[in-house]
């Protein structure tokens, strides 16, 4: 295995320390690309977030945040995210916002590419000697922005919380890599996982898969491409509000279209980065509702009340459920999209990490 240190690089910049010049020029150009028109304004307005959630609203809307969706995809990246909302927030309630030592962490690569990297987080002192159940992560970022720095939160704490290795995997974003770049590089590290769990400490007959937004969508279809070429099936799957389903008349799509951080304008800036055509929105690895979902691991679905994405799980669920597998979806009230890492600032968040902390646990111990 390759060691690499990628400490405080952004995506841009990881990115173009595997590129030749050539190819930096092309990946540059790509980057730069205009942003689509905005679709027509929608009048509905979203619920009201509970009043902690607000608050990280405000304090992002504060850092002078962009509408992503009037960005190129450079410009976008270095926007303040959510993230640095609830950091900004913490600061402000002298919550402590230094890394929770009680884990620590590894950069590995796992391909040849400076985005082909996973970020291992491990137990500081590991519960009892026996290896430890792994959880295999993808972050968000509709497919284009962010990263594991990005994405720090909802890893640590499922290692703390599980003691368990989780595995951050940071994948080749577009513009620069377009459809199925991403998916592609969700499997290659699920395979790497397999065979290097071991040797990590872990235990690769309890292996689990899990993802936030872009990252849930990978995570179910990494399961499903471990069933179709026959890789050890992960025991659970947490998909935490999932890209599923490409429908622009979906309820969410209507009620938060005009929610925060996410919108249903930045759904479609996400789909005209990532996707070569208009076909690929209804390939089945993006619109997972319409995927053969027979035979999948249980899973967990977590969904925010205020946000575009959230039919996208309902409906995931009923899928799943249709095609005979066991799964759990809820939505948590008051709160929106990439509520999920806020625990230490949003009650729902807590409420929800609890949820799927509780629902992974018992599907390793059940092993």
């Amino acid at each position: 295995m390759k060691l690499i240190s990628i400490k405080s690089l952004g995506v841009v910049a990881s990115f173009a320390l595997g590129c030749s010049l050539s190819t930096l020029a092309v990946a540059q150009s790509a980057t730069n690309i205009a942003p689509p028109p905005p679709p027509p304004a929608v009048s509905t307005m979203p619920a009201k977030p509970a009043a902690d959630m607000e608050a990280v609203l405000d304090a992002h809307a504060a850092l002078g945040a962009k509408p992503i969706e009037t960005l190129t995809p450079v410009a976008a990246r270095i926007q303040p995210s959510a993230a640095d909302a609830t950091k900004a927030l913490m600061r402000a309630k002298r919550i402590s916002t230094a890394p929770d030592p009680a884990v620590v962490t590894q950069d590995i690569a796992y391909g040849g590419d400076a985005m082909q990297y996973a970020r291992i987080y491990k137990p500081a002192a590991p519960r009892g000697n026996g290896p430890m159940p792994v959880v295999v992560y993808y972050h968000g970022g509709g497919f284009v922005i962010a990263d594991v720095n990005t994405y720090d939160a909802a890893p640590r704490l499922l290692s703390k919380q599980l003691g368990a290795i989780v595995v951050s995997v940071e994948y080749r974003h577009a513009p620069e890599f377009r459809f199925p770049a991403q998916h592609d590089d969700a499997a290659s590290a699920y395979r790497w996982v397999l065979q290097n769990a071991a040797s990590w400490g872990g235990d690769p007959a309890r292996i689990a898969l899990a993802g936030e937004s872009a990252g849930g969508n990978l995570a179910v279809a990494t399961a499903i491409y471990a069933r179709d070429h026959r890789l050890m099936l992960p025991l659970h799957i947490l998909a935490v509000y999932p890209i599923a389903n490409s429908s622009k008349t979906l309820p969410s799509r209507v009620d938060s279209a005009n929610a925060k951080p996410l919108n249903a304008a930045m759904l479609d800036w996400f789909g005209y980065y990532y996707t070569r055509t208009t076909t690929d929105l209804m390939d089945p690895r993006l619109n997972l509702v319409k995927a053969d979902l027979r035979g999948l691991p249980p899973a967990t679905i977590v969904n925010a009340q205020i946000d575009p994405l959230r039919s996208d799980g309902e409906t995931l669920a009923q899928m799943m459920r249709a095609a005979g597998d066991t799964v759990e979806q809820r939505t948590f009230p008051g709160v929106t999209h990439e509520f999920f890492g806020m625990a230490k600032v949003v009650r729902g968040a807590a409420n929800a990490n609890d949820y799927a902390v509780q629902r992974l646990q018992a599907a390793f111990s059940a092993r």
